[in-house]
């Protein structure tokens, strides 16, 4: 085969690998669209309410104070749970963001930000609250955003400030897990909230934590 040739063959295997790629690319987003067409999206940011303990003596029997209808509910932040819900009615979680470790040291000698780029690894815990198991890649769920609004997705990272998610984390009806998903973001970015949503990120919900 003369070198003319091969130039074309190569050209004609690279734009098929492309055309397969940008296919691969639309089937996912259609796919995302169709699950995701049927109840809009939204984005919360209401902590969940625990159950308060029970008190002794009298005090068990005094009624709950009541607060008044239009007192705005502060948004969650760090150590709060908000209750999330997948495109499947029985795929539902708990999300709690547990920590936030700013600058985070790599794991290992090996394992480093790019210059002028800082990690910041956040832990998260996930109780699967509904019929179905958890069993999802949570890295591919959560993204940070600095004041300004832009977003910053994780990076493939352990650091020292603790274990990661298993990859997929599987968990049970009624159980939950402990981890840290990492972010490889500019040294000079001042983060301002953090969010999770279930199925990879595309289901219609998703919580926002306050940072700071």
């Amino acid at each position: 085969m003369s070198a003319n040739a091969r130039r074309t063959a190569v050209r004609r295997s690279a734009t098929r690998r492309t055309a397969a790629l940008l296919l691969g690319a639309a089937l996912v987003t259609l796919s995302a669209t169709a699950c995701n067409s049927t109840g809009g999206s939204s984005v919360s940011t209401e902590a969940k309410q625990t159950a308060a303990a029970p008190g002794n003596g009298t005090d068990a029997a005094k009624p709950a104070e009541s607060k008044p209808a239009d007192t705005a509910k502060a948004p969650a932040k760090v150590g709060d749970t908000i209750a999330l819900k997948g495109n499947d009615p029985a795929d539902t979680a708990d999300v709690t963001l547990v920590k936030v470790v700013d600058t985070a040291e790599g794991a290992d000698e090996f394992t480093h930000p790019a210059d002028g780029k800082r990690f910041v690894a956040i832990q998260f815990r996930i109780k699967a609250s509904g019929k179905k198991a958890y069993s999802d890649v949570p890295a591919n769920s959560a993204k940070v955003l600095d004041a300004q609004g832009q977003a910053f997705g994780t990076t493939i990272a352990d650091t020292k400030a603790g274990p990661s998610f298993q990859v997929p984390a599987n968990i049970a009806p009624g159980e939950s897990a402990l981890g840290f998903v990492t972010f490889e973001v500019p040294k000079d970015a001042k983060l301002d909230k953090a969010q999770f949503g279930l199925d990879s990120g595309f289901a219609p919900q998703t919580g926002q934590w306050k940072l700071g």
